[in-house]
């Protein structure tokens, strides 16, 4: 079984080193330092017709190699490689997919308005997403999870699922479990949850630790879709709240 504790991303550790060597306190803009720091641009709304921020290693959408010009779309299907991540919008929904998944974007496809996504399949991997005043249905191995303009990160392997409401609400069922029912309403990471794929009757779901994402990378994805997260940046040093890195 894939470990969900494992710090998959070594950038992220230089993320937070440098944040808390002083960018912030020597007044730039969290989202500012984000990026010069360690993606090397500076993120805003991205322009119609453009979904895809950034890429690391190898990604493909619809079995083809993306680049910085692909679409991505409702119906597509993105996969990225080994050591590999693409933070990507669609619509109001902007997501950071990390290595070695496999997710399918479900909706409809219209050239007239912003594209409507009804749902996301989280096959196999990682995903952290944003959205608001939308909802839609996120399938993981194991659980199917409601959603409702929410701020959330999902980890996905045949054994079982982590999932956090990072602010917003959702309601988590487990796949294989009517009796395995939550509903979570959290303004900053309050309640992460485990989802097992095979556990006594009404236990499948059980408390987990916050793990593998931060409040940076919420700022970040936000940022994409002119937006803000609803949760108030702390002025100090920055540690990842629950999470050593």
């Amino acid at each position: 079984m894939i470990r969900f504790d494992r710090i998959d991303d070594p950038r992220r550790r230089l993320l937070v080193e440098a944040l808390t060597a002083g960018l912030i306190s020597a007044g730039l803009p969290v989202t500012r330092a984000l990026a010069q720091g360690v993606l090397g641009g500076r993120p805003a709304k991205l322009p119609p017709g453009k979904s895809i921020y950034s890429i690391k290693g190898t990604a493909s959408v619809n079995g083809k190699a993306a680049d910085l010009q692909t679409p991505v779309r409702p119906g597509d299907t993105v996969v990225t490689g080994k050591d590999s991540e693409m933070i990507f919008v669609v619509g109001g929904h902007s997501m950071i997919v990390r290595d070695s998944t496999r997710l399918a974007i479900e909706g409809e496809r219209k050239a007239s308005a912003s594209p409507l996504i009804s749902g996301l399949r989280l096959l196999t991997g990682k995903l952290l997403s944003v959205s608001r005043n939308a909802q839609m249905r996120v399938t993981t191995a194991t659980s199917v999870i409601g959603i409702r303009g929410t701020g959330w990160y999902a980890e996905s392997d045949p054994e079982q699922s982590y999932f956090c409401t990072c602010y917003g609400a959702a309601e988590i069922a487990a796949s294989n479990d009517p009796g395995s029912r939550e509903t979570v309403v959290a303004t900053h990471h309050d309640r992460p949850l485990y989802i097992l794929g095979k556990s006594a009757a009404g236990r499948s779901i059980r408390n987990a630790p916050f793990i593998n994402h931060t409040d940076q990378e919420l700022m970040l994805i936000e940022a994409l879709v002119g937006r803000e997260p609803p949760f108030v940046f702390p002025k100090g040093s920055y540690n990842a709240p629950r999470r050593d890195y």
